[in-house]
């Protein structure tokens, strides 16, 4: 909570905390916000690990151009970023908005 005493006494932020619906949101938004990190930092070390220890399989060139594994692969980690980044934003608009604002509105009664 906030060190403010005038919004550590406000009844509304009191209610809203003590709402089991948002001990719930809170828990599962944590619980997904952490899963989609723990994805994409093995995503993104992984990648740089393929960098740092496997530099052969990352210069393979692709068909006859100059072009190697590595940049499609590395694309790959920049898009996956987008489509995680996506997905989490989808669910905060659809679920968790509409569950923060039932709690708001129990909250003002």
């Amino acid at each position: 909570m906030s060190s403010d005493p005038n919004v550590a006494n406000d009844p509304i932020i009191q209610k809203i905390s003590n709402n089991p619906k948002y001990q719930a949101l809170k828990a599962e938004r944590n619980k997904f916000g952490w899963t989609l990190a723990i994805i994409m930092l093995v995503v993104y070390y992984g990648y740089i690990a393929l960098i740092a220890f496997d530099k052969e399989f990352l210069a393979q060139p692709i068909g006859t151009g100059v072009t190697t594994l590595g940049i499609p692969l590395g694309m790959g980690v920049i898009v996956f970023t987008i489509i995680i980044t996506t997905i989490y934003v989808r669910r905060a608009n659809s679920k968790y908005d509409a569950i923060t604002a039932e709690i708001l509105k129990e909250a003002s009664k």
